[in-house]
């Protein structure tokens, strides 16, 4: 049964985490560098593709202010030239804006898986040149001395080209050079010095633009890379949340088999075994007559006391696994802690007196009852000091204490003088059929199922379960019930509030 359910975690958990991760960067890399060897600018499609993408959304919003912008100086050079000249710069200007806004409108409504980009990019880097040209016609607006304005008006078209065009360096570069060209140009106009320097500011200004649109291009790449890498990480994190309810459903199923099988097998056990321990009882008792031979009464013994492990074996399972599937009920009702500790003590006697053990106890006979599942407190005590016993070397010690707690609740710790258990396999002793190295050393007897019994009943009562130890200073075993299971059975007395004692106080007055 055990290599069933191991094979069905496995199965259920899959690779290790840090397994699938590898194999996940791994897969991650080979893909980008596919894609980058596939791709005109070194980064991946997806990086192409939202750069082209930002640069249309650009282009397409600017369409209209761009024209506004163009209607407005050529409307203020109609102080220097004729109306017709201004209105047929305009025109191509404002044809030049059409054409580079019907060019990212299309791309936009393209299928991005499979749109040419480096198509796209070409058309892209000559519809800036073009524009740009036009934008350069504007020195035609100076040569009848409105040539600061020409100036003035190419500045603002090179900030505006190279913002907008950032996104696809080579375009933008394309466009700011007919700009800067026909800034150069209008030196020649004036040939004072004053103007040559406000030319010579102007391209410094077109180049600081230039070196400005080249951040913007690097910022954008590194806010994309950030979104792609935050994309990987919740599509991980998706596909671990999918893993997990895959892993939790199966684990389900395997409980739920887990318990069909032990539900069928406890009925198929425990018939046979009944009559095992029927009969073997009988020839034990020697029922039918004194045995011919000494040793058969020996064996009958032997039947009987592996008869009665086998079926505790049994209950404990059938207990651990109806507390693990929450279906373990407890039958309530007012019961008092010390006495079912003195009764257990007293039980459990006879094999610590076999060892020459000795038991000291502290227990508080004045407490108030508990409400409270007896048969799960008495299995608690039980299998606390069983283990004490069973662990606990000959002429050993054992404490035994029962009381009150800060909180007002009750405790029952057991302490043996036992060899202790080592930090590292505490985990292990709580877990079902975990057995600590000295249990398998000594070949003591026990299915490794007492304490996790004992931690379930506690949770299921609304307790706390304390495991401490150290080697060769013994075990410490403490089990706290809440405060909200003792019964105050003494009538309420009107007293001043200044005089009433703590609760803890009163009681042990009581």
């Amino acid at each position: 049964m055990s290599d069933l359910t191991v094979e069905m975690v496995q199965r259920g958990r899959g690779p290790s985490t840090e397994e699938a991760a590898r194999r996940r960067g791994v897969a991650r890399e080979i893909r980008s560098a596919r894609e980058k060897l596939t791709s005109q600018t070194g980064l991946e499609r997806a990086f192409d593709y939202e750069l082209l993408r930002h640069y249309a959304e650009h282009r397409t919003g600017a369409g209209i202010p761009l024209v506004l912008f163009a209607g407005v100086l050529a409307l203020a050079a109609t102080v220097w030239i004729t109306p017709p000249v201004a209105a047929v710069w305009a025109l191509g200007v404002v044809l030049m804006i059409s054409l580079n806004t019907t060019l990212s409108r299309r791309f936009l409504r393209a299928d991005p898986a499979t749109s040419p980009l480096a198509r796209w990019r070409r058309r892209f880097l000559i519809g800036e040149v073009l524009q740009s040209l036009s934008w350069s016609a504007m020195i035609g607006l100076g040569a009848t001395g409105g040539w600061t304005f020409a100036l003035f008006g190419l500045v603002i078209a090179s900030a505006v080209t190279t913002m907008l065009a950032a996104t696809v360096p080579l375009a933008a570069i394309a466009a700011l050079v007919p700009l800067a060209l026909a800034t150069a140009s209008l030196s020649a106009f004036p040939g004072e010095m004053n103007a040559l320097m406000l030319v010579a500011m102007a391209g410094g200004a077109q180049l600081f633009f230039l070196g400005l649109s080249r951040r913007l291009y690097a910022s954008t790449v590194g806010a994309l890379r950030s979104r792609a890498e935050k994309d990987a990480v919740f599509g991980e994190l998706e596909q671990a949340k999918a893993n997990s309810d895959e892993a939790r459903r199966r684990a389900e199923e395997a409980n739920l088999a887990k318990s069909r099988f032990l539900a069928t097998m406890s009925h198929e056990l425990r018939t046979p075994l009944n009559a095992i321990l029927g009969f073997s009882e009988v020839m034990k008792n020697e029922v039918f007559g004194t045995h011919t031979a000494p040793s058969y009464r020996e064996y009958s013994n032997d039947i009987h006391d592996s008869g009665m492990h086998l079926l505790n074996l049994i209950n404990e399972i059938l207990d651990l696994s109806r507390i693990e599937a929450g279906r373990y009920e407890l039958n309530e009702e007012a019961v008092q802690l010390a006495h079912i500790v003195e009764e257990c003590r007293h039980m459990m006697g006879l094999r610590a007196k076999a060892k020459n053990q000795t038991f000291h106890g502290l227990v508080d006979d004045s407490l108030p009852r508990l409400w409270a599942d007896e048969r799960a407190l008495r299995q608690i005590v039980l299998n606390l000091l069983s283990n004490a016993v069973k662990f606990t070397p000959p002429e050993g010690e054992i404490w035994l204490k029962v009381g009150w707690t800060a909180s007002g609740g009750q405790y029952v710790s057991v302490k043996d003088s036992g060899p202790g258990i080592p930090e590292d396999e505490l985990g292990t002793v709580l877990s079902s059929f975990g057995r600590g190295s000295l249990a398998i050393k000594t070949a003591e007897q026990g299915s490794g199922l007492g304490l996790p019994i004992v931690k379930g009943l506690v949770e299921l009562h609304g307790g706390r379960f304390k495991l401490t130890s150290k080697p060769r200073e013994g075990t410490e075993v403490v089990v706290t019930l809440p405060a909200t299971r003792v019964m105050d059975t003494l009538p309420a007395v009107e007293v001043d509030e200044e005089l009433v004692p703590a609760r803890g106080s009163f009681d042990r007055a009581a």
